[in-house]
């Protein structure tokens, strides 16, 4: 997928990545093409998915989610029907914001949020009680010592 990408699409990635607020002239002037042909460029990275949309980053703890847990879960079963009804299940879930599926002992592994304990713990008994779950393991978040929600366009050469 990366060979369709010449160094103009990388800048254009790394800008947008770096200031998704960053106006197409702006953006256009720091990648050192015209206006026009830069929003092309940008519509084209969107429709190719390349680009999977634009939101702002919260702090979660000034909106009152103190706490944050990752959850590690077990299922009884690994048949696909199962895992996709897992999936379905945590997709319902508002304190889960992310959910990976993962090879080797543990088959799913949760970022959950939530204002407090008790209401986690309310989650919990939720999630162990769903189809499939074998058993649910938790470690509470102590801090955050690097969160970067982006794409490592360091280790690229985007001249």
């Amino acid at each position: 997928m990366s060979a369709r990408l010449d160094a103009i699409d990388w800048k254009i990635l790394k800008e947008l990545q770096d200031d998704g607020r960053i106006t197409n002239v702006e953006l256009a002037r720091r990648v050192g093409i015209s206006a026009p042909p830069c929003l092309r460029r940008v519509r084209a990275l969107e429709e190719a998915g390349f680009i999977r949309g634009y939101r702002a980053l919260l702090d979660e703890k000034l909106l009152g989610y103190e706490v944050t847990v990752f959850a590690m879960v077990h299922l009884s079963s690994q048949a696909e029907a199962d895992l996709k009804a897992f999936e379905a299940f945590v997709r319902k879930e508002p304190l889960v914001r992310e959910c990976w599926m993962l090879s080797g002992e543990i088959d799913f592994l949760l970022k959950c949020v939530a204002p407090d304990l008790k209401t986690f713990q309310a989650f919990v008994a939720e999630l162990t009680a769903a189809p499939h779950v074998r058993n649910v393991k938790t470690s509470l978040t102590l801090r955050n010592s690097k969160d970067a929600a982006m794409v490592p366009m360091e280790l690229k050469d985007v001249r």
